[in-house]
């Protein structure tokens, strides 16, 4: 598998979904605990996928 159009993109969500995750990091006392859980969980996997893609592309 070789570099991709797309692997641009996901890079791209990757980063804006850090950006959220460390906005509702820094909410102060009253923090959403619901949309911090989903923003951690949906980082995890866009790094592992990024992850994925980042190695494939080296192989």
């Amino acid at each position: 598998m070789t570099f991709n159009g797309f692997d641009i993109f996901m890079i791209l969500f990757t980063l804006i979904i850090l950006i959220g995750v460390i906005r509702l990091l820094k909410d102060g006392p009253k923090k959403n605990l619901f949309a911090l859980g989903f923003g951690i969980v949906s980082l995890l996997v866009f790094l592992a996928s990024d992850a994925i893609m980042i190695k494939a592309w080296f192989s």
